[in-house]
C-alpha cells in the first residue's frame, strides 16, 4: 500500500473517531482516553456513562456497498479489545466497575455521516 494511501485512510479514520466522539459525547458519555495502543492492540475510545466503563471500537465505511461498518468487527478482532481492555484496567489502576464493549459504526463521511452507536455488540466472551 503506497503512502498516499496510508495517509488518506490514516485521515478518514481520525475523522470518523472525531464523529464517533462528538456523538458519545453528546450522548453523555465521558471520555476517558482515546487511541491507547499496548502489546494487545489498540482501544479507540474509552467512555464512561452510569458507572459503565465502554471500550469503543469505531468503524468506518465510506457507503454500504460493501455491508454494514460494524459487522467488520471479527471475532480476531474482539479478542484483542477484550485483552486490550483487560490491560487498560490495569494500568490505569481503574476500580472494579461495569464494563461493556460497543461498536460505533460511521457510514459516509462528513457532516452527512450515519452513525450508529450499538452498546454491548460483544462480550468477553466473544
Amino acid at each position: 500500500m503506497g503512502e498516499d494511501l496510508r495517509t488518506e485512510r490514516r485521515r478518514l479514520g481520525d475523522a470518523a473517531e472525531e464523529s464517533a466522539l462528538a456523538h458519545l459525547v453528546r450522548d453523555g458519555y465521558q471520555v476517558l482516553a482515546r487511541n491507547v495502543s499496548c502489546r494487545y492492540g489498540e482501544l479507540d475510545i474509552v467512555a464512561e456513562k452510569g458507572g459503565v466503563v465502554c471500550f469503543v471500537e469505531v468503524r468506518m465505511r465510506s457507503s454500504n456497498a460493501f455491508g454494514d461498518p460494524a459487522m467488520t468487527v471479527s471475532r480476531a478482532k474482539q479478542r484483542r479489545v477484550v485483552l486490550a481492555a483487560h490491560h487498560y484496567l490495569r494500568v490505569a489502576r481503574l476500580p472494579p466497575s461495569i464494563l461493556r464493549f460497543d461498536v460505533v459504526s460511521v457510514l459516509g463521511r462528513g457532516k452527512d455521516a450515519f452513525i450508529e452507536h450499538i452498546p454491548g455488540a460483544f462480550d468477553a466472551g466473544f
